[in-house]
């Protein structure tokens, strides 16, 4: 990637100057302040002048509010705003959502976030993992990791269901490959989903001599960066998906049935794996504050991620071997290309394309047209 382009996603990031300066440094380009201002001014990026007109903001929170976007707060939707390039205050943010969403507004106002202590010396010394089975009921299953230390998410996959080990550890493989090695520690609960990735772990850290160990199991309690996550993950994703589900409910659509379950992956599982990786995105870059009674660091999460220097510690990542990989890929052998049962995936599409209709990137559009295929499967 080059220079200009490694700029310009660090600014919409909206990652500060030294921010920049210092993700630029850790991927070998060391420039100084004044270039990158000039560089920032040549690509037309500006974080003061040239704001975005406000009825062009309005109109995008409008949309994103029509989504599951509606339970983010100011501070996350500026960031989304930032993110597709728009010049905006914080404040106009804030405003603006006060007149369009006042309902939204006064709901999250009302919420408060209790947080434990917890301790981690750096990152990639474990990682935190667990599956969420709020959507379970409708036949979606959510599996995601954490760092303990810098509170990067590592994966957030939906699935079919978690319930096979197979698919958390095509999810933990594709995540060692992507990092080129994996934990001192792997953490999870005692459950059957986990056998493959504790398998995994324990390879590949086989000739480590650290006397911390390779995996540890604990109650979901103890497990608690992941465990505690999860009610963020809620309040700005999975309600929203649980009202529409239980909605489909109500109006006598859905009854858990197999084909039930089936439908809703087919509708609705391809844009809820959109979604989570979008909100994946979002958290990585966004930073967190400072708290008077926790001891963790603080800032973005990707930077304390890949740049752990400037927090006085150290990466813990433990280099993983191709050939080693390869080998567990080998004996994991999950795919991911179906999201429902084969014969129901077969029929919906034979359906949509007699109809030469397709499924759109609008939840509540999928629903109208989950009803045009919902009466041909139930007649086959």
């Amino acid at each position: 990637m080059s220079l200009n382009n490694l700029i310009e996603n660090y600014f919409h990031m909206s990652f500060s100057y030294n921010e920049i300066l210092t993700h630029l440094s850790s991927n070998g380009i060391d420039i100084s302040l004044r270039t990158l201002k000039r560089k920032l001014k040549q690509l037309d990026l500006y974080k003061r002048i040239n704001y975005t007109p406000i009825n062009i903001v309005r109109e995008y929170l409008e949309n994103c509010i029509l989504g599951s976007n509606q339970l983010h707060g100011y501070k996350w939707m500026h960031r989304k705003c930032i993110g597709v390039g728009f010049v905006v205050k914080q404040e106009t943010v804030r405003t603006l959502l006060k007149i369009i969403d006042p309902e939204g507004v006064e709901i999250r106002s009302r919420k408060r976030l209790r947080r434990r202590q917890y301790y981690n010396p750096g990152p990639n010394y474990t990682w935190h993992t667990d599956c969420y089975d709020k959507l379970k009921p409708y036949g979606i299953s959510i599996s995601g990791c954490i760092d303990g230390f810098s509170r990067l998410i590592l994966w957030l996959e939906a699935a079919p269901s978690c319930s096979d080990p197979r698919a958390i550890g095509s999810f933990y493989l594709n995540t060692v490959e992507a990092l080129r090695g994996c934990p001192i520690t792997l953490r999870f609960d005692k459950g059957t989903e986990n056998r493959h990735i504790e398998q995994f772990q324990q390879f590949l850290r086989r000739n480590n001599t650290s006397r911390r160990p390779s995996f540890l199991y604990g109650t979901s309690p103890s497990n608690q960066r992941i465990e505690s996550w999860w009610s963020i993950l809620r309040k700005h994703f999975t309600q929203f998906w649980m009202d529409v589900f239980r909605q489909l409910k109500d109006d006598g659509l859905f009854s858990g049935t197999f084909l039930d379950k089936n439908l809703i992956r087919f509708c609705f599982l391809n844009i809820i794996k959109k979604e989570l990786k979008e909100m994946m995105l979002e958290w990585n870059i966004h930073r967190i504050r400072r708290s008077r009674n926790s001891i963790c660091c603080y800032g973005r999460p990707i930077t304390m991620f890949e740049v752990p220097e400037e927090y006085n510690t150290i990466n813990f990542i433990h280099t993983v071997e191709i050939s080693e990989l390869q080998l567990c890929k080998n004996e994991n052998m999950y795919s991911t290309n179906i999201c429902c049962d084969k014969t129901v995936y077969e029929l919906c599409n034979i359906i949509l394309a007699e109809k030469r209709i397709s499924l759109p990137d609008d939840p509540y559009s999928i629903i109208d047209v989950s009803l045009l295929v919902v009466d041909p499967c139930l007649n086959s």
